[in-house]
């Protein structure tokens, strides 16, 4: 019953592939398989329309014209931030910050929130399997106001080590900051575990969740992980790139000062003073990214008339059709292998450089990515200087997947 269930949702997931134009093109004359959603997914006609239209029917600058074409937008772009709300399950639209991107997002509270509630010698814990937009902003911190970076370690499948996190909490320990999903890996993290495991060793710990691929791959509420922060980026959403959100308890979002300062973030301006507006749009200064937050409400739209855990099985199904034809290729070795994986197949090959690969495979129409997947420290971890990547998305098919073992077998007939 199980096996016939996964097989009509693939179908009915199947159909989704043509809305997507670009997957109807070519590349070096071969079908274009797309295997970068990872680093940024495509976009279905519904956004590209969605953002089209502004532009042609109804486009002006927003929160300040008294006329309808403003007014409209308006209404429109603060629709979205509900929209956006109710997709990740935040109790109101008050705790949705638009930032340009999820690296925006980590850089708003660590400056913010960071620089005003975190002092000298205080802890703050990672793990090694971080995006460098992860690291680095909290590197930048450290050698401002010197707090303290420990890093919670990863087995050799992917796996976070929890007991060696528990033992890292110290009595100063005063942030978790930690990704998802695994952009290098795959591995999904136990949310939920770590942040119970930190707030029950100190109340007022608090947590940062990377979210860029989380949103993209499964189903989230933020009430029920109990995140303090959560961030993820509209272009891997198959939204448009420029276009990212911070979410905020209100409570901390209202204690903490603003991140840019500007127009459109104010209540009074004097050459003495400035008072500011209530968040989140204290943290929102200038003219936004308003065509984009449309866009990205259309690809809330879409993915959410899809269904999340819909799309979430049609990956998986397709992760463990390509894992086994993978791991028929000789001399190949997948770096990922924890039990609970989203659709990402990072892999070497033997004798074979990852950067030598991908281009042999853009010859054979096939997208991946090839380098270090700006998780530097974890590729040290495993010994590696880069991977290939082939990462999945709701429109990829089996297809891709027999595109990309043909193009590997070429790779291995030219190198060895």
């Amino acid at each position: 019953m199980a096996a016939e269930r996964v097989i009509e949702m693939a179908a009915d997931i199947s159909k989704y592939r043509d809305d997507f134009p670009v997957l109807q093109t070519q590349m070096h004359g071969k079908p274009l398989a797309f295997l970068d959603s990872g680093a940024s997914a495509q976009k279905p006609q519904t956004v590209i329309d969605a953002m089209n239209n502004v532009y042609k029917t109804g486009y002006s600058n927003i929160h300040r014209g008294l006329y309808e074409v403003s007014q409209n937008l308006t209404a429109d772009y603060e629709a979205v931030r509900s929209k956006v709300a109710g997709f990740i399950g935040a109790p109101s639209e008050k705790n949705i910050v638009f930032t340009g991107n999820a690296t925006e997002g980590i850089n708003l509270v660590v400056q913010s929130w960071g620089k005003t509630f975190l002092n000298r010698g205080d802890e703050i814990i990672l793990t090694e399997m971080e995006h460098h937009a992860n690291i680095v902003p909290w590197q930048m911190l450290r050698d401002d106001i010197g707090v303290v970076i420990k890093t919670i370690p990863f087995d050799k499948r992917g796996i976070l080590d929890l007991e060696a996190f528990e033992r890292l909490l110290t009595h100063k320990t005063r942030l978790v900051s930690f990704v998802h999903i695994s952009n290098a890996l795959g591995t999904v993290n136990p949310v939920k575990k770590i942040i119970e495991i930190a707030k029950d060793f100190y109340p007022d710990m608090r947590v940062l969740v990377d979210g860029s691929q989380g949103v993209a791959h499964s189903a989230i509420n933020m009430q029920e992980l109990d995140a303090d922060f959560y961030v993820f980026t509209g272009h891997k959403l198959y939204g448009p790139s420029g276009i990212g959100v911070l979410y905020g308890k209100e409570e901390l979002l209202n204690d903490m000062p603003p991140y840019k300062g500007g127009g459109d973030m104010i209540e009074r301006v004097t050459f003495n003073e400035t008072t500011y507006k209530a968040a989140p749009y204290k943290f929102e200064a200038g003219t936004p990214p308003i065509v984009e937050v449309i866009g990205l409400g259309a690809a809330i739209d879409y993915v959410s008339g899809i269904g999340m855990e819909s799309i979430a099985e049609h990956e998986a199904e397709l992760l463990a059709y390509g894992t086994e034809k993978l791991q028929e290729i000789d001399g190949l070795t997948i770096h990922g292998t924890a039990p609970d994986k989203a659709g990402i197949l990072s892999f070497t090959i033997d004798g074979t450089h990852p950067s030598d690969i991908g281009m042999i495979l853009d010859q054979c129409g096939v997208a991946v990515r090839a380098g270090h997947h700006c998780c530097m420290p974890l590729m040290e971890k495993l010994g590696l200087d880069a991977t290939v990547r082939a990462s999945l998305g709701l429109y990829s098919n089996k297809n891709d997947i027999d595109q990309l073992v043909e193009g590997l077998h070429k790779v291995k007939e030219m190198f060895q």
